[in-house]
């Protein structure tokens, strides 16, 4: 029964898409690798105790097996974490900023697919060592760089700030399970559940409206005067401070254009601590990309070390360029056995030019006419060799 089925969340990649996914990621890492980020390759398999327990994803979505020794490992969850344990292990100090990126599968497992892959392809950057706002800046305008070069024009990426809406809850609420459900609100983009629970809470309508007000402090860059504005507390007030930097940063580059502010977003990755972002296509509904500051998880290696990175989902992108069912073109040569000869050196010729060619011997197709549809251009060496017709 299991013959044509696949594992939950599993997926196929067809020619077709094979061919795009490798095109769209040689242009992602070629821009990559212009900012002077170096990739790095970790191993698929980790130990739960190092890199399953401190990566932020859920303990319910781990691929979690036993190896010969008895020991719990986990298919990689994340890449953030991974490359923190090797850094902090190998080559990161404190001296000077490191850049790194990585090209890689991760693995998490779903309950029901839902068009929710449990193996995906992420395409991303990590900078560690360097906590100044310059750094969020460069981070944020290398990853439209690359979603740029990747073919991409139709797209915002929304920048928030975990600690903005975590500082007016505890002034507000003072409490943090109670904290924990709006952030559970915000995080499902549930805005009318929201507001209602807002308006339910025991609260003076001036602190209702306040935490209503939340909801407004998404657009342009006008919303970071009302931020400021409805901050009270010194740490809200930090967090609009910093966004406000960051905005000005962010034109330097020539990225502001592409950025908007929104913060009610809450990420389900529980090492952010500062700046935050996600990327936003306008022909599908689920982020195409994400990223933020996690200033603490080196902490949980022995070294601490400030730290901003980035992760795009090369599956999403590609549903958002619109290009999964492009056609690679490739030149066939049909041949007979008489012609071989004259057909492999035609090959060879074609490829040599860069052109990618498809030899078929005749005798081995049913259906001629059907079978050379899938191809860019076709050549026949059928027959008699040239010069042996009359002999």
């Amino acid at each position: 029964m299991f013959m044509f089925e696949k594992p939950l969340g599993m997926r196929d990649t067809l020619p077709s898409l094979y061919d795009t996914k490798k095109q769209v990621r040689e242009r992602m890492t070629d821009a990559i690798g212009k900012w002077g980020f170096q990739f790095i390759e970790t191993p698929t398999l980790e130990f739960y105790d190092t890199v399953g327990v401190q990566s932020a994803i859920s303990e319910g979505k781990l691929f979690k097996l036993l190896d010969q020794q008895g020991h719990t490992l986990v298919l990689r969850p994340d890449m953030t974490a991974p490359i923190a344990r090797v850094a902090a292990s190998r080559f990161y100090q404190d001296d000077y900023p490191l850049r790194l990126a990585y090209d890689a599968n991760v693995f998490r497992a779903q309950q029901r697919e839902g068009g929710r892959p449990a193996e995906f392809e992420q395409i991303g950057t990590e900078l560690i060592g360097d906590a100044t706002t310059s750094g969020d800046a460069e981070v944020i305008a290398l990853m439209i760089a690359v979603l740029k070069e990747a073919g991409l024009r139709d797209f915002k990426v929304a920048i928030g700030h975990i600690g903005f809406a975590d500082a007016l809850f505890k002034e507000i609420l003072g409490n943090q399970e109670r904290a924990d459900v709006l952030r559970r609100f915000l995080y499902e983009k549930n805005y009318v559940g929201y507001r209602e629970h807002v308006k339910a809470l025991p609260l003076s309508s001036i602190d209702k409206g306040r935490l209503l007000q939340l909801l407004q402090l998404r657009g342009g860059e006008d919303k970071l005067a009302l931020a400021s504005e409805l901050a009270s507390s010194k740490e809200a007030k930090e967090a609009a401070a910093e966004l406000e930097k960051l905005w000005l940063h962010l034109k330097d580059f020539g990225a502001a254009e592409y950025v908007k502010l929104d913060l009610n977003i809450v990420s389900h990755m529980s090492y952010y601590t500062g700046i935050l972002f996600e990327v936003y296509a306008g022909n599908i509904g689920f982020p195409v990309g994400s990223g933020g500051r996690y200033n603490k998880l080196f902490e949980r290696f022995n070294t601490p070390a400030p730290a901003t990175g980035f992760g795009i989902r090369l599956d999403r992108l590609i549903e958002s360029l619109g290009e999964e069912d492009k056609q690679p073109d490739i030149h066939c040569i049909l041949y007979s056995g008489e012609r071989r000869a004259e057909a492999i050196t035609q090959a060879a010729n074609l490829r040599g030019q860069g052109k990618r060619v498809t030899m078929q011997d005749i005798t081995g197709v049913n259906d001629v006419d059907s079978y050379t549809k899938q191809f860019t251009d076709v050549s026949y060496f059928i027959g008699s060799r040239k010069g042996e017709q009359d002999e």
